[in-house]
């Protein structure tokens, strides 16, 4: 092979390597846990040190009050609405934070099968940021789940921050 092949081949291997770098999707699951604010921020500086985007998935639970449909309809728009909220005000902070706007997925079901079906429809996410509580009483329970019963069934890496960590502790780690 020549010294002009070889160079031409390095050149195009490259802009691939940096391509896969910067196509970088970090997912988070939304809640309103205490330590998810340290994973949001932990998954935006790793976003934004390697060029890559924020995914949010937001699980609405199943309405459990079925005895009357229209009941159950109206508990269903509510926490739909209450949702779209809660991620419009969050892709605001990773847009400050990484000056890219989020993927926002909305869904409803279970934790472990929602987030397992989102993982296996969605090719462009790179790794699953969840937070770990820090009261004592585990690591909380899709990180449980996850860790327990379908870890070799994920497709990607897995990043679980300690729900404890400063500002401070994440920037020098990130």
């Amino acid at each position: 092979m020549s010294n002009e092949q070889e160079n031409s081949d390095t050149s195009q291997e490259e802009p691939e390597k940096n391509k896969l770098v910067s196509s970088r999707t970090f997912l988070c699951v939304v809640d309103e846990s205490d330590e998810f604010p340290t994973t949001l921020r932990y998954a935006c500086a790793r976003a934004k040190s390697t060029d890559g985007r924020i995914a949010l998935l937001y699980i609405v639970q199943p309405a459990e009050f079925q005895h009357w449909l229209g009941v159950g309809d109206l508990m269903k728009q509510e926490n739909r609405e209450e949702a779209e909220e809660m991620c419009h005000v969050l892709a605001d902070v990773v847009q400050r934070r990484i000056g890219k706007i989020p993927v926002i997925y909305i869904r409803e079901g279970k934790p472990h099968e929602v987030l397992l079906e989102l993982i296996r429809e969605e090719h462009d996410l790179s790794v699953l940021v969840l937070g770990a509580s820090s009261t004592g009483d585990g690591p909380g329970p899709i990180i449980q789940h996850v860790v327990n019963n379908m870890a070799g069934a994920f497709s990607l890496p897995i990043t679980i921050v300690p729900g404890g960590l400063s500002n401070e502790e994440i920037d020098a780690i990130t």
